[in-house]
């Protein structure tokens, strides 16, 4: 729906009075209702670029609905991207790209109580106890709470641990106390200084900075040894190898790198995968992945950036400094944006990277073993749009072509169902009606003999055909099925190798498919299915042909020497001209004197004419 021409020139009223400045603007259809949220550095350029410039399909559609353009100025960039965060979750418009997530990740939580407990929770209380997290991983913060609880005695019981309770003896200690996992501050065993000195160290541990910890305690384990108190030394010495033990499994790079944030991105044509790590003195003490569907085509800067609004405020992130893939085209207050070439901070980004990778391949895999079908219909789908078909192309057919110097021509046709090879469909084709190298011709010939066989039978046709090679093949098969009377029922288009340009009847410029596209790794995959296919076939027949050659009379030359000399001088007339010095290259001194001598004995008894 068009914009009235009222509407048009109110619009454009609306952006003569948007200033330069940076902060976020959002459409509105007809109804008043927010269809797009954006942010910009410069509200005025980015929101005319909209209805200045050629769209593509999908932006078309929505500066068509637009009837009204609101806007928020802010004073800086990274105040621009958290509000444009705030109003898509508050507004959730029909076309913004949305960073849902159904999980509720957990926290560690520091209870708000005297003698706190330290435990896992997902719920957050506002009661003044402090939560460390979320941890995408809950095998991390499992391990995490599992080394505290092996380092320091703390409490798991739900006693209220007052003063008051603990002076009028109210409690008495459990098994946990006489096991050593407890200093029994419930019967006053232990007091709230030397409990709390725990606690101090223990939210060190948690934000990830043990090598002061590490410190800490080499110092008292020193001061132990000194003071001949070995045995509390010894007890030490063994926190530290669990320390150190953690530390060394979670160490990635050099220690010196601290408090980082790290995002990657892989960007497809319709989805984008993007992995987060937080890195504290080395460690990765946080990773998470998300999937972002696209709705306007956005860029990957425009995508990252909202990636890294919406970790950072998930996360809790303050780090002062973010590690990226590219620059972002924003700045960040008081943010240091790195994209590095080498070194180790380049080792961290390509980490994030394999973890975003893997993320899309665990996705797709879960997807294809609940719902295969739907992941063959996707691929399918895409490939439908992408060539611009009318129906989905459940059944395809590739054809290529295969030669030894004009002998020993066949051809090879394989078939996909449902974006899967069917195998049981496999042809193969001598060609029988063409001399010579002429892949034209013999294009011609395998394409008549398919189709025409499939309407004799009366057997379903394919949606799709591929020819494997350029304009010249793709001509050909396009001549035989007019002369079928096939023109325009069936999808046709050629591959050429080279830059794997995909070609249409009649047009002269090619179309490049995304490399990255699903759509091009199908054809691909065809192809290189019809091509290996039909190798095979020709490899079969080159054999069976020379075996019954000359070569295979002339005593000393078994097969393998055959084929040898056959693919080095391409025919048994260039083998006889051939030097005894050339022949040797090929197959040796003493084969070549072979050769040589039978071609002389063959010259002597040869009658003059």
């Amino acid at each position: 729906m068009e914009p009235a021409p009222n509407a048009a020139k109110q619009l454009q009223a609306i952006i003569a009075s948007i200033p330069h400045n940076p902060g976020v603007y959002q459409y509105l259809d007809e109804l008043a209702k927010v269809i797009y949220v954006g942010k910009a550095k410069d509200l005025r350029k980015r929101v005319s670029s909209y209805f200045s410039k050629e769209q593509t399909g999908k932006l078309r559609v929505l500066v068509r609905r637009i009837h009204d353009i609101r806007f928020i100025v802010v004073e800086t960039e990274s105040d621009a991207l958290l509000l444009e965060n705030n109003l898509i979750k508050q507004f959730q418009p029909r076309y913004n790209v949305l960073l849902k997530d159904d999980k509720t990740y957990p926290w560690i939580c520091i209870k708000n109580e005297a003698f706190p407990r330290i435990f896992s929770t997902r719920n957050l209380i506002h009661d003044g106890s402090e939560y460390f997290g979320p941890y995408a991983s809950g095998k991390m913060m499992k391990a995490l709470l599992d080394l505290i609880r092996q380092l320091y005695p703390i409490r798991s019981c739900s006693l209220n641990l007052s003063e008051k309770a603990i002076a009028g003896k109210n409690y008495k200690v459990c098994l946990e106390f006489h096991i050593g996992n407890c200093k029994g501050p419930c019967e006053a065993l232990q007091s709230s200084e030397d409990y709390n000195a725990m606690m101090k160290e223990i939210r060190q541990i948690i934000r990830g900075n043990i090598q002061a910890v590490v410190r800490e305690m080499k110092t008292q384990m020193m001061d132990f040894a000194s003071k001949m108190e070995f045995e509390k030394a010894q007890l030490l010495k063994e926190k530290l190898a669990l320390l150190e033990n953690y530390r060394s499994k979670s160490v990635v790079v050099n220690s010196t790198i601290d408090n980082v944030d790290v995002f990657s991105i892989l960007d497809e044509p319709e989805t984008a995968w993007v992995n987060y790590l937080k890195v504290i003195e080395g460690a990765i003490v946080q990773s998470h992945s998300i999937e972002i569907k696209k709705k306007l085509d956005e860029s990957p800067q425009e995508l990252i950036l909202l990636a890294i609004t919406e970790m950072r405020q998930r996360f809790v992130s303050i780090s002062p400094e973010i590690i990226l893939p590219f620059d972002p085209g924003f700045s960040f207050f008081d943010v240091k944006i790195t994209v590095p070439q080498r070194g180790e901070k380049k080792q961290l980004l390509e980490l994030s990277e394999k973890n975003a990778k893997h993320y899309k391949m665990e996705i797709e895999k879960q997807r294809s073993l609940i719902d295969p079908e739907r992941h063959q219909k996707r691929i399918l789908l895409q490939l439908q749009r992408d060539l611009r078909m009318s129906v989905l192309p459940d059944v395809i057919e590739c054809f290529d072509n295969s030669n030894f110097q004009g002998d020993y021509a066949v051809a090879a046709m394989v078939q996909f169902k449902n974006a899967k090879p069917n195998k049981a469909e496999y042809r193969h084709f001598n060609i029988k009606t063409v001399e010579g190298p002429n892949d034209f011709a013999s294009m011609e010939e395998i394409i008549e003999r398919r189709y025409s066989r499939l309407l004799r039978e009366e057997k379903p046709l394919p949606q799709l055909i591929v020819i494997d090679g350029g304009k010249g093949q793709l001509s050909a098969a396009v001549k035989t099925l007019e002369k079928l009377g096939l023109r325009g029922k069936i999808t046709i288009i050629g591959i050429a190798k080279r830059l794997e340009e995909i070609y249409f009847p009649g047009d002269q410029v090619p179309i490049y498919i995304d490399k990255r596209s699903e759509s091009l790794k199908i054809i691909q995959f065809l192809r290189d299915e019809a091509h290996r296919f039909g190798i095979t076939h020709h490899r079969k027949k080159f054999e069976k042909g020379f075996v019954s050659s000359e070569l295979n009379q002339i005593k000393g030359i078994g097969e393998s020497t055959a084929q040898k000399l056959l693919l080095h001088f391409k025919s048994f007339k260039n083998i006889s001209a051939a030097s005894p010095d050339e022949l040797e290259k090929v197959v040796g001194k003493a084969r070549a004197k072979v050769l040589t001598d039978y071609f002389q004995s063959k010259e002597n008894t040869t009658p003059e004419s």
